[in-house]
């Protein structure tokens, strides 16, 4: 029985394309079989991807598990001139996966269904997780802990997993940055930091927006604040905060369909909601979120956002310019 043959349409995006890239790995190499070892491979070499993520949550180093899995897959006899059999190991893994997604009650089975998988099903590339050190319950509390500050609880729809970790993706974090020392000392915006620490401290009404011209600093008091937390130079509430700055470029960019750039945007909203006031979302030129996505009848990233402010569920710091604000912002009621 070939993978094709398996029910491909029941694994998330992701999911195919890991077992495609193991497919084309086996292939490459000339191996006579498809392994368990070729899709643990695939799955590590995705930098960016869940499974990684997972690893890495777990305490695991992916880059020590591919070069182990290299290693390994080098010792491998070489057959040319046959496509790769699927071998039977393979799909033992791929029906513990779709075992595990039931078990979860997840609609399709995903990357870390896979993971879960390659940990039960004994073989090569289970060997290879059990000598970097993954145990069963580490990756069961990564992929927990992932999931639950995605708040995403279960996996229903094929693209599901491009909605984990979207701050990741779609923000950066200012904290980091200046605990990293990549962010000049801010000088003379000591008010205005204040300020905005007093209106983010706030119960409801918590979202400050800076207005000014072009080029006066209003970016610099998001990160002369991000550089107060880090030296605990903030109120007692706002030491644990993390100042997330949202790349609107970076979500809108390849959103194709409509719906795709909301999508993201309400993943994005959603971890925020669900790290529970501990990251404040930075939006710079928020005049382009406000009418972001807007076609007739269409709804635009400021409605997506309203709900949310008023609930108090996302603490925001926008900046926008004086006119930007008077024809985008203003003259919106909400």
């Amino acid at each position: 029985m070939e993978i094709s043959h398996m029910q491909m349409d029941r694994f998330t995006t992701l999911a195919q394309e890991v077992l495609s890239n193991a497919q084309s790995l086996a292939t490459g190499r000339s191996h006579g079989e498809l392994t368990p070892l070729h899709i643990l491979t695939a799955m590590v070499e995705d930098r960016n991807g869940v499974a990684s993520s997972i690893l890495a949550k777990a305490g695991l180093q992916a880059e020590r598990i591919r070069d182990v899995a290299e290693a390994e897959l080098g010792r491998r006899p070489q057959a040319t001139g046959t496509q790769p059999r699927t071998a039977n190991a393979t799909m033992e893994v791929l029906q513990r996966a779709e075992r595990e997604a039931k078990e979860r009650k997840d609609a399709y089975v995903s990357t870390e269904h896979l993971l879960l998988g390659l940990m039960e099903v004994p073989g090569d590339a289970r060997e290879v997780l059990e000598s970097c050190g993954a145990t069963r319950a580490a990756i069961d509390a990564a992929i927990d802990g992932i999931r639950k500050a995605s708040g995403v609880s279960q996996v229903n729809d094929a693209d599901a997993e491009s909605n984990f970790e979207a701050l990741k993706k779609y923000a950066i974090d200012l904290n980091e940055r200046a605990a990293a020392g990549k962010i000049d000392p801010v000088i003379g915006r000591d008010e205005e930091i204040r300020r905005c620490m007093q209106v983010l401290s706030r119960r409801t009404k918590n979202n400050p927006v800076l207005i000014g011209e072009p080029g006066v600093g209003k970016t610099a008091i998001a990160e002369g604040l991000a550089i107060r937390i880090v030296d605990h130079d903030c109120p007692e509430g706002m030491r644990s905060a993390r100042i997330m700055a949202l790349d609107v470029g970076q979500l809108l960019a390849g959103a194709k369909f409509r719906g795709e750039f909301e999508e993201r945007l309400k993943a994005v909203l959603r971890e925020v909601a669900a790290a529970e006031g501990s990251i404040i979302l930075f939006i710079d030129e928020l005049h382009t979120i406000v009418g972001a996505g807007q076609a007739d009848g269409a709804v635009s990233a400021g409605n997506l956002l309203k709900p949310a402010l008023a609930r108090g569920e996302l603490r925001c710091i926008g900046a926008t310019t004086l006119d930007e604000y008077r024809k985008h912002i203003e003259k919106d009621a909400a």
